[in-house]
């Protein structure tokens, strides 16, 4: 079992959280052409978006977090990560797909002018701040469907904590997380001693500690930012239209498969 990844993609840490959940080994692997849109390679063959995660099991390559996540749930069902009641496995659902879009966006957003760079001075000032009130209003958002429960699942650990979890504990690395003593600050307390979270955990912490070494890459054009759907909209939204114009001009960002132009 191979897993290409990164360890600061929060897509590929919900995964990582699904496999030690369920006691799944697996080989995990930075491809060697992360980052650059290329087309070659074994990577790209996996995955012609080039985006983390990929599983592949044998002759089967998949792609996109939430297939995955279904096909680990499907494949090595026991311990149940759904839970079985329809509207309980809705409302995971629910809280992956506000995780996945909005709340990855407004990360990947901070990130920009955290790690890269993307915006000094006013401009810088003004998306960490609507970065800020955006990430108050989601946390608020998963406070409500946490409620006084010790899981999203209620007793259970599950697909929703799976989910939430690298969300919530990038804000807490930005500083931007839930206040202390909420019942959300004491979810993220109790996950960060669940084993297959803490571990994963540990690999986001290290990665994150070397990235103002490896951000010129992304600056100079030796890697591209994937400036995808929800991110593209967050940081237009959010008045970083300008951002997006300059790495146009510069050729350090870049646009999902197929790109402009293929055939």
């Amino acid at each position: 079992m191979l897993l290409y990844e990164h360890p600061l993609s929060s897509y590929t840490q919900k995964v990582k959280i699904a496999l030690r959940e369920k006691g799944v080994a697996f080989a995990a692997e930075l491809p060697e052409s992360f980052g650059t849109g290329r087309s070659d390679g074994p990577f790209a063959q996996a995955n012609p978006r080039t985006e983390v995660p990929v599983l592949v099991d044998g002759a089967l390559s998949i792609f996109e977090s939430t297939v995955i996540l279904e096909y680990v749930e499907e494949r090595w069902p026991e311990p149940a990560l759904l839970p079985r009641d329809p509207a309980k496995r809705a409302l995971a659902r629910m809280i992956e797909e506000i995780c996945d879009t909005q709340y990855e966006a407004v990360n990947w957003g901070f990130g920009e002018i955290l790690w890269f760079r993307r915006a000094t001075g006013a401009l810088a000032d003004r998306l960490r701040a609507e970065a800020a009130a955006q990430t108050a209003v989601l946390q608020g958002w998963l406070a409500a469907r946490l409620g006084d429960a010790p899981w999203f699942g209620g007793e259970v650990f599950g697909w929703a904590d799976a989910a939430a979890a690298p969300m919530v504990n990038r804000s807490v690395h930005y500083g931007l997380g839930p206040a202390d003593g909420s019942p959300l600050a004491r979810w993220h307390a109790r996950i960060r001693e669940r084993p297959s979270v803490a571990e994963t955990f540990r690999e986001f912490d290290a990665a994150a500690a070397r990235m103002a070494e490896a951000s010129e890459l992304y600056t100079t054009g030796g890697r591209r930012r994937e400036y995808r759907d929800h991110r593209l909209e967050w940081m237009v939204k959010s008045g970083g239209v300008e951002v997006v114009l300059a790495g146009l001009r510069d050729g350090n960002i870049r646009f999902p498969w197929p790109d402009a132009g293929q055939s």
